[in-house]
C-alpha cells in the first residue's frame, strides 16, 4: 500500500518511526508531485484565510524535504521545520539555506525538541494527523503553541472524487466519516478544499501515481486520468490535470485561564486523556 504513508510513517510502534514508502525512497517522484499539487493555491487561500502568519513564528510538522518552508518563510517571522528523517532534513536544510529566518531540525511529532509556548501557528500536512492515534501529537501541537495560536492541519479528502475513491481502494477499512468526526470532537473546524493537481506530462502523472498507490489501482488510477484528459491530448495539450479534494482542519488554542479540569492533558467524558482545548464561548 502506498497511500497515506506519510501519516502512518510517523506514528510510532514504541519509539519506532515507520518509514515512508513514497518520499523517504522515491523522492525524485514525491517532489513533481509537491509541484503538481494545488496550482491555484487554495489551500494556502483557506490557510491565510484562518490565519496570517506575517510577522509570526511558524512550526511545520513533518516537513519532509522542506517543500513549503521558503512559503511560510517569505512573510513570517521564523520558521522550524521538523521531520524525522535524517536524509529529508539534510535536504530541507539545503532548500532552506539562504532563507535566514528557516531553521530545521531533526525530531518526531510525538516529542517534540522546543519549548511551550514558542509559536503563533502549528501546520502539518498530510504528515501525521489522521484521526484516532494521533493524540500524542495534537498534545505536542498544543504545548509548543502560544495561547491565541492556531493550529492548521491539511490531509487529503478520502471522500472526494476520484482521488479518494483510489485510496478507499488501498484503504477500505478507512472511515472518512469518522475522522472528521473525531476531529470535530477535538475541537477543530473543518473545510473541505477542493484543488486541482496539473502535470507536466503524463509520464510524471504515472510517476507520482506508482507511488501514491498499490500497482493494481494505480494501474486503474492512470487509465481514468488519462480518459479524463482525452480532450486536451486531442488538442494537442501535453499537460495533465486531476480533481483531488482536501481538508483543512483548524483549531486556535485559548487565551486567559483554562478551566480546570479542561486543560490539553485532560481526559474526556471516555476516560481517553484528549489534546483538545476547550470551546471558547
Amino acid at each position: 500500500m502506498r497511500w497515506f504513508p506519510r501519516a502512518v510513517s510517523s506514528r510510532r510502534r514504541g519509539d519506532e518511526v515507520l518509514p515512508s514508502p513514497n518520499i523517504w525512497y522515491y523522492q525524485k517522484a514525491y517532489e513533481v508531485e509537491n509541484r503538481a499539487q494545488d496550482v491555484d493555491d487554495e489551500i494556502w487561500r483557506v490557510l491565510a484565510g484562518c490565519r496570517d502568519w506575517s510577522g509570526e513564528d511558524v512550526l511545520d510538522i513533518g516537513c519532509g524535504d522542506g517543500f513549503h518552508l521558503p512559503r511560510f518563510a517569505a512573510t513570517a517571522r521564523s520558521v522550524i521545520g521538523i521531520e524525522p528523517h535524517e536524509p529529508l532534513v539534510r535536504d530541507a536544510r539545503n532548500r532552506a539555506g539562504e532563507l535566514p529566518n528557516v531553521e530545521v531540525r531533526q525530531g518526531r511529532a510525538q516529542r517534540l525538541p522546543l519549548p511551550d509556548a514558542a509559536f503563533d501557528v502549528v501546520h502539518a500536512r498530510t504528515a501525521y494527523f489522521f484521526g484516532p492515534g494521533c493524540e500524542p501529537g495534537l498534545r505536542e501541537a498544543e504545548r509548543v503553541l502560544r495561547p491565541g495560536g492556531t493550529l492548521m492541519i491539511v490531509d487529503l479528502d478520502v471522500a472526494s472524487e476520484p482521488y479518494g475513491r483510489w485510496m478507499r481502494l488501498d484503504l477500505p477499512r478507512y472511515d472518512p466519516p469518522g475522522v472528521e468526526k473525531f476531529f470535530d470532537r477535538q475541537g477543530f473546524d473543518c473545510r473541505k478544499v477542493p484543488t486541482r493537481w496539473l502535470f507536466e506530462d503524463a509520464a510524471a502523472m504515472e510517476a507520482v501515481l506508482k507511488i501514491e498507490f498499490s500497482a493494481p489501482v494505480a494501474e486503474k488510477a492512470i487509465a481514468e486520468i488519462r480518459r479524463l484528459n482525452e480532450v486536451s491530448s486531442a488538442a494537442g495539450e501535453k499537460r495533465m490535470t486531476l480533481p483531488v479534494g482536501y481538508r483543512v482542519h483548524t483549531r486556535t488554542k485559548p487565551t486567559g485561564l483554562v478551566v480546570p479540569g479542561h486543560s490539553a492533558s485532560s481526559a474526556d467524558a471516555s476516560g481517553v486523556p484528549s489534546s483538545a482545548s476547550p470551546r471558547m464561548p
